[in-house]
């Protein structure tokens, strides 16, 4: 017998994305379902480093959600704060090379029309901000805005704090609909789910959810392998990278790339990432990934070379061609929302996220433009190859 249960939205997804979305909605006070088939921050999330960052992004829709998110997250912070390990420690992107530098203040300097705060640091005041980090290096591009969360203890408590009915270990296996095509609600291998509105926080599976009501969005994995180190003293002060990887992210290859990128934790272990390729969901381990992860870092830390790894972990970050999460109402379904794709950006974008699908599901006039973000926007027929 199908359980019937009444709310306004339900929320399939309980990742980071899919928390803030039921907190705002919540908080904009609707009754709100989440509904996952694993635990909470069991994809994506848990598998993340907890950044929150402005200075990878470059002028435009998403830099733009970006600072939303970021304003947002310090409201939080109020809230949460320690419980979350919430850091506003900022960002430092180092050049390897005079042009480098030269190349990142190009970068910054489009960054800071758009409000952005970005310092430029060179010689002594760059050992001041990080004395460990390899000699000789030119300078650096300094970010104060950049901060850092442990994702799946936020994601937990935006969960609990939004008040929603939460229910994990539940398949979505359809959207339903009425006879006229809009949203009624969601099946569920364990009894079904009645709402006039559904949110897509599904993440990497956020196509496979779209085709269950009909649509196409061509969300796509790309692996992605982190590093962690023993517990250590504070040795990084900030979230530390190359410049390089701002290219990776941007990057539509499939192929393999790694460029550095090093942090401390409030708990004592170093995170080093980033890598990116496209290989399906193959949860495959790759010495060759981390031996270029650890190659990375020592070159960014030389004192890392004597510091032993104690695990590696592997996510798969929700990818879009081109580089925008789909977020809002979908005009194919009536009814139905979407807020996924955001591949390696969801933590850092989830409060705004959360804040526009609120806005959206209320009939508020939504503090961005969700133009760029358009579910729709890709042609149906399109076909993304792996």
């Amino acid at each position: 017998m199908s359980e019937r249960l009444t709310c306004d939205v339900v929320v399939v997804g309980a990742g980071m994305v899919g928390a803030a979305c039921a907190l705002y909605a919540a908080r904009a006070g609707l009754r709100v379902i989440v509904v996952d088939r694993g635990p909470v921050a069991g994809g994506t999330t848990g598998a993340g480093e907890g950044n929150l960052l402005v200075s990878d992004k470059e002028p435009g829709p998403e830099l733009d959600l970006a600072l939303l998110s970021g304003r947002l997250w310090a409201d939080l912070a109020d809230e949460f704060g320690a419980a979350v390990e919430y850091e506003a420690k900022g960002g430092v992107v180092v050049a390897a090379t005079p042009d480098g530098l030269a190349a990142l203040e190009r970068f910054a300097d489009g960054q800071r029309a758009a409000g952005v705060v970005a310092e430029t640091v060179v010689g002594e005041e760059l050992y001041d901000l990080e004395p460990h980090l390899a000699p000789g290096l030119p300078g650096a591009v300094r970010y104060p805005q950049d901060c850092q969360v442990m994702p799946a203890l936020a994601a937990a408590h935006l969960v609990r704090a939004s008040g929603a009915r939460l229910f994990t270990g539940r398949t979505v296996t359809g959207v339903l609909l009425t006879e006229v095509g809009a949203v009624r609600g969601v099946r569920t291998d364990q009894g079904d789910l009645h709402a006039p509105a559904v949110v897509n926080a599904a993440g990497t599976w956020g196509s496979e959810l779209a085709a269950l009501a009909g649509v196409h969005l061509p969300v796509l994995p790309r692996r992605g392998f982190v590093l962690v180190t023993e517990p250590l003293p504070r040795m990084i002060r900030h979230k530390v990278y190359a410049a390089d990887y701002v290219a990776d992210v941007a990057s539509d290859s499939a192929a393999l790339q790694t460029s550095p990128v090093v942090e401390g934790t409030a708990a004592g272990p170093v995170l080093i990432g980033a890598s990116r390729e496209r290989v399906g969901f193959d949860r495959s381990f790759s010495l060759p990934v981390m031996r270029a992860l650890a190659a990375g870092a020592t070159r960014l830390f030389p004192f890392l070379a004597d510091v032993r790894a104690m695990r590696a972990y592997l996510g798969f970050r929700p990818y879009m061609p081109d580089h925008l999460p789909a977020i809002g109402p979908d005009p194919r379904v009536p009814g139905l929302h979407h807020a996924c794709g955001h591949e390696g950006a969801g933590i850092g974008l989830a409060t705004g996220t959360g804040q526009l699908i609120a806005q959206a599901l209320t009939e508020k006039t939504p503090e961005l433009d969700l133009a760029p973000f358009r579910p729709d926007r890709f042609p149906a027929a399109e076909e993304e190859t792996e």
